[in-house]
């Protein structure tokens, strides 16, 4: 068939819908040059007319035409409402597998509708005489064999972050002009849903847009003609002359605005010309959010979560138990209709129903929803499932229902004024974008159903300082406020903190994070039979340490279920670990364990699976040997060339020199990568300010250096930053470290050598130092000098052990003197009460001590090869010689010869060296080598066990 054929005939065709509609088709597959749906699918399984008919009852498809992966297409008839035929379309999209277009003609315009999934909607027409085009057939034959060709350039999230980059523009600028920060966040908040109504066409004919477009050369014209408009969305009414619904639900509750300067207006022109209707809500409010109020937020880490990450709260602890639920329902209702014909008999009616009204009943509660992309993720799956429920038991015989699951089905409660107002926006658009992409109308009367259920209050402590109330919820789901222990006295305040641990206490005891307050009331509302699931996000660190008691308290009643043990994502572009963690009481569990997407037996309190170590005890013997570095918490750590040029200087007025007060300082990058030639400037400790003072050039420093200690622009110098803070001696020794460790330094200083290993590494190393080189808080010391104890923490025995009962910071494991070194049971007659003296003659222990000798001596030579370096006396004595390259040729190769190079490289001379020290560890515990990690640790857990019950038992005899 020619193109001028089609035209001729469907140009004249008066027939109906019914009549032509296949016809058409075979027509336009013949002038496209394709094969029609019975030519080449006479089964109907992915090609075919009447797609979706129902099984019972017969009758016409979801689809008149469908073609998997590619579209699905309805008719209507001669000048037929294409609107509605795309509504319908829309409805059962789920049914027709999602494709990613859909096709709506009345045969003589053809309209494809893209429906890619995170990709913003376009339309694109096609005439009948736009068939005559060669181009034009060509395009709208991709339609058939390749319609990735029609998925738009730009997504949903760009489009987001572009409108939120351009509104945060006005946000500051108005604060700029000091109108109160929460009348500008209410204010553009209106403006945000004013955008988005004019583009879905709530409100008529672009009436903000053409507002904003006319004040520009006026100014002063928009504050009257904003208030007309908003006055009457409070009510409904008329604004102009245009005809406005009644919007209210508390954002237009008034006619308040803020008067707009030329400058602003013209950036909410800018800004109005975006496709809001394809805004995103689920990263909107956060990115708008920072805009509003960048520093409150980001002092209680509000985070940006990709939808997927999400997802993988929501779905296990939302969607899945409502999925087994309707597949237990389904088999019930399918017999009671068994033999009924058309007529649904009333038990199956009132199953269903029964079904649809716990559906409709059911609540979820996010207790720090933020700006809402939680919930509105959680109630955007419930109303697809609910849709999906509707679809399917219409295809049984039901007849069609209307989705009634909406905004009251979810709650919140946030601290922050503009988050709490910008989540309540987010579930509006939302709700309204699902109802009109899925083909259903909106509510009038009011549109915006008052959203009081997201409440601006703190989760966790109420104004007199109790445990704070969380509203009764099927589910809890969320993403609290990542706040370390150590900070919550800085960022929230110490009266407010001492409270917040006074009211959990004794439930949650010690040094917890901020998140665990959230954790531990959600397993109090679950025990309380106040929830069924939880699902909620974590800083990995949760699994460990002084965070741990909380998931240990969780899994002594209940069941973690579902969880992601480190999960990653992009926070301001900075990628950071995170735990995952669902759980519900034992009844509720699914029948699957899941643990990093994987089906498991068990879920451990540190979320690992088999072999629970969490009850894993501190060994006595390991008592008094392990310590912290300093902690400077000033400009003490100064660089090299100023450290030279202090130790050069003439002899101090007390009669000693500078190198008196200095030392080499070593922190967690230095055994991993080349040494930083760092110093710290260390005086003795207990001396006056007068006598420090004595020591002229580093006390002028010390005092007069500026430092950011919280904030990067608030720079003070140490006397300021120190004379607020919370602990005495750093008050009033403020030329000290803040926490000098006296202990440690007695202990390394009475040695002649000791062991460092970084907190937290790529790869767990140890390597040797010597005081007086200091470490720093990121080094965890432990006080040994024999080659003995370096070979067995150097083992991988002892590797597996720190890397399962330690914990992780992003991508890093973290290694503690608590969790990881206290617990670790060493060999018996090793451990580190015992003298090396007492045991170095003996064999095992002598074949430890020649293997770590000679893994130490091959590292050395690796990385300071001796045709490479030269050997440079310090400026002064009684300090280390400096490792210098020779020449630039040398000093280039050295920068790519570190322990984490080589250890990513692992050479064969370094797996040797390694395979010897663990066969002579393994020898050391009287176990064959080589073991799984698995063996490793049961064998490990059960001398820990052993031993503590001899260490009880000896302590209560």
């Amino acid at each position: 068939m020619t193109a001028q054929e089609f035209i001729k005939k469907w140009g004249a065709n008066a027939r109906t819908e019914r009549a032509a509609s296949q016809s058409h088709f075979n027509d336009l597959c013949e002038l496209l040059g394709l094969p029609k749906p019975l030519d080449v699918d006479p089964t109907g399984d992915a090609y075919t007319f009447e797609k979706g008919a129902t099984k019972l009852t017969g009758g016409e498809g979801f689809a008149d035409v469908w073609k998997k992966h590619c579209f699905a297409w309805e008719y209507k008839g001669k000048h037929g409402d294409l609107d509605k035929a795309y509504a319908q379309l829309k409805r059962y999209a789920d049914a027709l597998d999602n494709p990613p277009l859909l096709i709506v003609s009345d045969m003589r315009t053809i309209v494809v509708h893209t429906a890619f999934t995170n990709a913003v909607k376009q339309a694109h027409t096609f005439t009948l005489n736009d068939l005559e085009e060669p181009a034009k057939r060509q395009r709208l034959k991709q339609a058939f064999t390749n319609p990735e060709q029609f998925r738009p350039g730009l997504t949903r999230a760009a489009i987001t972050a572009d409108a939120a980059k351009k509104f945060s523009e006005l946000a500051h600028a108005l604060h700029a002009r000091g109108f109160e920060p929460h009348a500008v966040a209410h204010f553009l908040n209106r403006l945000i849903f004013c955008m988005f109504a004019e583009d879905v066409e709530i409100l008529p004919n672009k009436i903000f847009s053409k507002m904003v477009k006319a004040s520009v050369a006026h100014p002063r014209t928009f504050q009257p003609n904003a208030k007309s408009l908003f006055a009457a969305m409070a009510k409904g009414g008329v604004a102009g002359f245009e005809q406005i619904d009644h919007f209210n639900g508390g954002l237009f509750d008034d006619d308040s605005v803020l008067p707009l300067e030329e400058a602003e207006l013209k950036l909410l022109d800018k800004t109005s010309d975006l496709d809001w209707s394809n805004m995103e809500p689920s990263i909107f409010g956060t990115l708008f959010e920072r805009g509003l109020d960048p520093d409150k937020r980001s002092q209680q880490g509000a985070h940006y979560t990709d939808v997927e990450t999400i997802m993988k709260i929501i779905r296990p602890v939302v969607i899945e138990p409502w999925e087994r639920a309707w597949e237990a329902e389904k088999e019930p209702l399918v017999k009671l209709l068994e033999g009924a014909g058309k007529k649904i008999p009333k038990r199956a009616a009132d199953r269903l129903n029964a079904f649809l009204d716990r559906l409709h009943q059911f609540r979820v509660l996010d207790p720090a929803c933020g700006s809402g992309n939680f919930l509105y993720l959680a109630l955007r799956s419930l109303k697809n499932f609910e849709k999906r429920v509707i679809q399917e038991a219409e295809a049984l015989g039901f007849p069609p229902q209307f989705p009634a699951i909406g905004p009251a089905n979810v709650f919140g409660i946030e601290i922050n004024p503009y988050a709490a107002e910008l989540a309540r926006v987010s579930i509006w658009i939302g709700e309204l974008q699902w109802q009109i992409e899925n083909g259903f109308h909106y509510t009038k009367n009011p549109i915006l159903k008052p959203l009081n259920q997201i409440e601006h209050r703190d989760s966790v402590l109420t104004d007199g300082g109790s445990e704070a109330q969380w509203p009764e919820a099927d589910v809890i789901i969320g993403n609290p406020p990542f706040l370390g222990a150590k900070l919550m006295n800085r960022k929230l305040g110490k009266e407010y903190t001492e409270q917040l641990r006074k009211a959990y206490f004794p439930r949650l005891k010690g040094f917890s994070d901020l998140a665990c307050y959230w954790f531990e009331k959600a397993r109090t509302q679950l025990n309380d039979r106040q929830a069924r699931y939880v699902g909620l996000v974590a800083t990995s660190s949760i699994r460990g340490g002084t965070n741990r008691p909380v998931l240990d308290a969780i899994c002594s009643k209940d069941v973690i279920f579902d969880a992601w043990s480190e999960q990653p994502w992009v926070l301001e572009g900075a990628r950071v670990e995170v735990s995952l963690i669902c759980f519900s009481r034992p009844e509720d569990r699914p029948p699957t364990l899941r643990l990093d997407g994987n089906g498991v037996a068990n879920i451990n309190p540190d979320l690992t699976t088999g072999l629970d170590v969490t009850g894993a005890e501190v060994q006595p013997e390991n008592g008094g040997v392990s310590f912290l570095g300093i902690q400077t918490t000033g400009p003490h750590d100064i660089d090299g060339a100023f450290a030279r040029k202090l130790l050069l200087a003439p002899v101090n007025p007390n009669g000693k020199p500078n190198s008196s007060v200095l030392k080499p300082y070593w922190n967690g990058d230095d055994p991993t990568g080349r040494p930083r030639d760092r110093w710290l400037i260390d005086y003795p400790l207990g001396l006056t300010e007068a006598a420090a003072a004595a020591y002229q050039l580093p006390f002028e420093y010390l005092k007069s250096a500026r430092y950011a200690p919280d904030d990067p622009k608030d720079l003070r110098t140490l006397p300021e930053a120190r004379a607020t803070v919370r602990d005495e001696h750093a008050r009033q020794r403020w030329w000290e470290p803040y926490w000098p460790r006296p202990e440690m330094r007695a202990r390394i200083a009475s040695i002649t050598r000791y062991i460092v290993t970084p907190e937290t590494a790529q790869y767990r190393l140890f390597v040797w130092l010597s005081f007086p080189t200091l470490p720093d808080k990121n080094l965890i010391v432990i006080g040994r000098d024999d080659d003995v104890t370096f070979g067995i923490l150097h083992s991988k025995i002892h590797e597996v052990w720190s890397l399962r009962l330690g914990t992780s910071l992003e991508d890093r494991p973290r290694y503690t003197s608590t969790t990881t070194f206290a617990t670790f049971p060493f060999p018996a007659g090793l451990t580190p009460n015992i003298p090396a003296s007492n045991y170095l003659t003996k064999p095992k222990a002598a074949k430890v001590a020649d293997a770590a000798k000679r893994l130490n001596e091959l590292r050395e030579r690796w990385l300071n090869p001796s045709d490479l370096i030269d050997p440079t006396p310090e400026v002064v004595g009684g300090f280390p010689q400096r490792v210098l390259p020779k020449g630039d040729k040398a000093a280039a190769l050295l920068k790519k010869r570190t322990l984490t190079d080589l250890y990513n490289e692992k050479p064969a001379w370094l797996t040797y060296a390694h395979r010897d020290l663990d066969a002579a560890v393994a020898d050391a515990y009287g176990w064959s080598w080589p073991m799984t990690d698995e063996e490793v640790l049961t064998n490990l857990f059960a001398l820990n066990q052993e031993r503590t019950i001899k260490s009880t038992k000896k302590g209560s005899t």
